[in-house]
């Protein structure tokens, strides 16, 4: 009798991604029900496409994970860096104790395949890979790392050999470097390579106490946390987390060191000081690469409630550091030979600060155009696109303003339906609602951007100036002042001042309107409707010469202002704006702006 042969074991060559939550246990014990919602949305709505698009299967859920395999290493790497990216940017505005992050290991192997499951050292491997990855973060083996080096437009960092747990020999390790800090060692030395540190990637390092007495740690150590939290949101940041910054407290600072070693590229630190009764807070912000100093403040206040101090304290140095930052990898930018996707958002970013002068606009959006050729799935070059559309529709600088607001409302809602927690998507979304007749929503987008970044000085402005579309000019004034509180050296903060003086010319009070209209001046000339507003304003006060003299300086910024233009774009219907713009055209007549 011819004995039976066994079945062979049906086996193939695959790329393998293994992934799991970080911190599963502990976020499942804070709050299980959210958990389980938000994991199975983030894994329905970005991993299982983005494994898809790339040719991949899902071969098993774990409960706090997933099994894949592709037919190409390269495609592998691909999915694993979009759905990574994309969780960042879907995450970034949570708590970090609430936010889900997954781990990443790649490898190559031959694998033993059952319908429902694959086997074998290769599948384990990647398991170990993904252990040992940080949060956010992707681990190759030198195996797929020969497959996709220089195919998929990122930097590696060489880990060394690593021993993994159960895994005989020694595995050769690399980590995907855009996404922070390379893991920590583990189980072995390593020579590890520099990484390319993270844009916008920081370490708030604990502030000193000086001369305080330990009653005041609490509060110097509170204001170092609640920094760290409030920068974290600042779209695209990469913060390091403050058990890992508060290691160094009390040490001798190296920042060129502690730069290398978080792999980060810019240190802030500061100094708590209580004399009498008035705090000093003094900040600034390091460079690592050069140990240049780009930046320092000092905040001085009369001691009251310290909890509200702190709060103001945190708030006024997260918007001035926001700033300080977008100009910062602005400058790195235009030092690089080839400026990748982010370099491009940063140097558009900037250029709006500088003023609404069309050259600016057009320079910006051309930045955040080759941006988004680079990478279409930059929401904040998708922001800054109908950032863009949505000033020059408002800022008279063209007759089709109705083309630009659509083309602004398109991008704007792509981008809070892409990102959802981004909150400067919805101040966007708000400003073209504002200009569409629709003040009254864009006030409510700008208090869901507030509930996702309490720190969005712009918001408290953009609410007063939307108030002001609604006829309520009298209410305006206060919620720019509360914005100054927040941040009193704005790269808008002209803009706030002219949008109080728009308000006063609605109230009538043109002594009040010119003041607040020359303060917004003097910050930044480069805003023209502010140059017209003013000469209108001054005529109705009988100061013709100098409403004229403000109109040649208007029409140097934009010789194509008219007024036919300034009454084509009417932006509300309510009796008391359209009031006030019947004063501003008769007071642009008697200065002399042509009327086209």
């Amino acid at each position: 009798m011819k004995q039976k042969q066994p079945a062979r074991v049906g086996r193939r060559l695959a790329a393998i991604v293994a992934a799991d939550v970080a911190g599963y246990s502990r976020l499942m014990h804070n709050d299980e029900e959210a958990t389980h919602v938000r994991l199975s949305a983030l894994l329905t709505d970005v991993v299982v496409p983005a494994i898809g698009e790339h040719g991949g299967r899902i071969v098993k859920n774990t409960g706090d994970g997933f099994l894949a395999e592709f037919p190409s290493a390269v495609e592998a790497v691909r999915a694993a860096m979009q759905f990574q990216t994309r969780i960042k940017e879907l995450t970034i505005a949570e708590v970090e104790d609430r936010r889900i992050g997954f781990r990443v290991g790649v490898n190559i192997g031959d694998v033993i395949v059952e319908p429902h499951d694959i086997f074998g050292d290769g599948v384990n491997i990647a398991a170990r890979l993904e252990s040992i990855s940080e949060p956010g973060g992707i681990c190759i083996s030198s195996s797929a790392y020969d497959q996709v080096r220089g195919k998929v437009g990122v930097e590696f960092a060489d880990l060394g050999e690593q021993n993994l747990k159960n895994i005989a020999r020694p595995i050769r390790v690399y980590a995907v470097a855009r996404n922070g800090p390379s893991p920590a060692a583990k189980g072995g030395s390593t020579t590890q390579s520099p990484l390319s540190a993270p844009h916008l990637s920081m370490v708030v390092l604990p502030f000193a106490n000086i001369g305080g007495g330990p009653q005041q740690d609490y509060f110097v150590d509170g204001v170092t946390e609640s920094l760290t939290t409030d920068l974290s949101r600042i779209t695209d940041s990469f913060v390091i987390a403050r058990n890992t910054a508060f290691t160094f407290k009390g040490k001798a600072i190296d920042v060129k060191r502690v730069g290398r070693e978080l792999n980060v590229r810019y240190v802030l630190e500061g100094s708590v000081q209580r004399g009498n009764n008035r705090l000093r807070v003094s900040v600034q912000l390091i460079e690592v690469e050069t140990g240049s100093h780009l930046w320092a403040d000092r905040f001085d206040k009369p001691v009251a409630d310290l909890f509200d101090m702190q709060d103001e304290i945190v708030s006024r140095l997260a918007n001035s550091l926001n700033a300080q930052l977008v100009a910062a990898e602005a400058r790195r930018a235009e030092r690089t030979q080839h400026p990748d996707a982010m370099d491009l958002y940063f140097k558009g970013r900037a250029c709006l600060n500088r003023g609404p002068t069309r050259e600016y606009l057009d320079q910006a959006r051309g930045f955040f155009a080759r941006a988004l050729e680079l990478d279409p799935r930059i929401v904040g070059a998708m922001v800054g696109m109908a950032t863009v559309d949505a000033s020059v529709g408002s800022s008279f600088m063209t007759d089709d303003g109705a083309t630009r607001f659509a083309e602004a409302e398109a991008a704007a809602v792509k981008a809070v339906s892409l990102a959802p927690n981004y909150a400067m998507a919805h101040v966007c979304l708000g400003q073209v609602l504002m200009f569409t007749y629709r003040a009254d929503q864009a006030i409510r987008e700008y208090e869901n951007a507030l509930a996702l970044d309490r720190n969005l000085a712009n918001a408290h402005a953009l609410i007063g100036f939307a108030k002001y579309y609604l006829g309520r000019g009298g209410e305006t004034e206060t919620h720019i002042q509360e914005a100054f509180r927040l941040s009193p050296r704005d790269p808008g903060a002209s803009r706030w001042m002219v949008w109080v003086g728009f308000a006063k010319v609605q109230l009538n009070a043109y002594p009040e309107a010119v003041a607040w209209l020359r303060r917004g001046l003097e910050a930044n000339r480069n805003y023209s409707i502010a140059h017209f507003s003013l000469a209108a304003a001054l005529a109705r006060l009988g100061e013709l010469d100098q409403a004229r003299a403000v109109v040649h300086a208007g029409l140097a910024l934009d010789p194509s202002f008219t007024i036919r233009r300034f009454r084509a774009m009417v932006l509300s219907h309510h009796p008391a704006y359209l009031a006030g713009r019947e004063r501003t055209y008769e007071g642009m007549r008697l200065a002399g702006v042509p009327e086209g």
